[in-house]
């Protein structure tokens, strides 16, 4: 929590009248605690901060600070048949005529899923965070369950799914859309 330049003031003034300050070091100050009720005349306490403004500081004072909207829900919602239509497209266009290779598979899931979550964004549907999860594996006659949990607002939040298959491996890509308000 960042303080006003003004609060911060007001506390040094406030903390100088109850305070007196014995020997500032760089980062470590000694108090003399002044006269009061119940305390001990020459008592020492240490009090050690780190307050010194770094560049960052400065970078994010002059960042542009957006007011909350209130908006509650979502203006136009995720359109889910539109982005199964691009996971199918991409799907198809990257491994049709692959052979699956642990390796070659490995990176095209990387590729995949950046094609996918750019053609997303591409639709312009503010305020949904995406989560892209592709999983490629062999077709060898093996069964394999593939499951997922998410905590959402079932309201806003949702997920499109695609699964390719071809004679060498199989394919499964998620794209989960969450509302951020």
């Amino acid at each position: 929590v960042k303080m006003s330049d003004f609060a911060k003031d007001k506390a040094a003034y406030s903390l100088r009248k109850r305070w007196n300050v014995v020997s500032p070091g760089s980062h470590d100050f000694r108090w003399k605690e002044g006269p009061g009720p119940g305390h001990a005349r020459d008592s020492m306490s240490t009090v050690s901060y780190m307050d010194e403004p770094s560049q960052r500081d400065q970078v994010s004072r002059l960042a542009v600070q957006m007011e909350n909207t209130y908006q509650l829900g979502p203006t136009k919602h995720f359109p889910v048949v539109t982005v199964n239509h691009i996971l199918k497209d991409v799907l198809t266009n990257y491994l049709q005529e692959e052979e699956y290779e642990p390796e070659l598979c490995r990176q095209m899931t990387k590729t995949i899923s950046e094609v996918i979550k750019a053609r997303v964004k591409e639709l312009m549907i503010p305020r949904y965070k995406l989560i892209v999860i592709i999983h490629i594996g062999q077709l060898n006659g093996q069964s394999i369950l593939i499951g997922s949990r998410c905590l959402w607002d079932p309201k806003s939040d949702t997920v499109s799914s695609y699964v390719f298959r071809n004679s060498s491996l199989f394919a499964l890509a998620n794209v989960y859309a969450v509302y951020f308000e």
